[in-house]
């Protein structure tokens, strides 16, 4: 008896949910074509382009994720972070270890 009321009252729920999801559809298109209107790294704090043939400054800063001038201590820091998520041997891509190391490798031979 239970288990009718509760598959009534599922189907009462859907009934409802379904008359709201049509009422409101129009307004639910014009949200979407507001959201795809916002630029796609807008929210995203990952850089979205590939890797440059020779590494440059600013993609060390960007592949280890730490402003141009920032110290040893905080290179180290931020390499050990990001290598602890990319190790090859814990899963990560070697081409990523390879690039991250580099980029290490680049920031802390133009410090003083």
């Amino acid at each position: 008896m239970s288990s009718m009321i509760l598959a009534g009252l599922g189907l009462a729920a859907i009934g409802f949910g379904g008359r709201y999801a049509l009422r409101y559809a129009k307004n639910a298109e014009q949200i979407l074509k507001k959201v795809e209107n916002i630029p796609s790294g807008a929210f995203s704090k990952y850089y979205r382009g590939g890797f440059e043939q020779k590494m440059s400054k600013r993609e060390a800063s960007l592949i280890l994720g730490v402003s141009p001038t920032a110290s040893q201590a905080k290179i180290k820091q931020a390499h050990k972070r990001i290598m602890l998520l990319n190790h090859p041997d814990r899963g990560g891509s070697p081409l990523l270890a390879t690039k991250i190391n580099e980029a290490k490798d680049y920031l802390e031979s133009k410090k003083p």
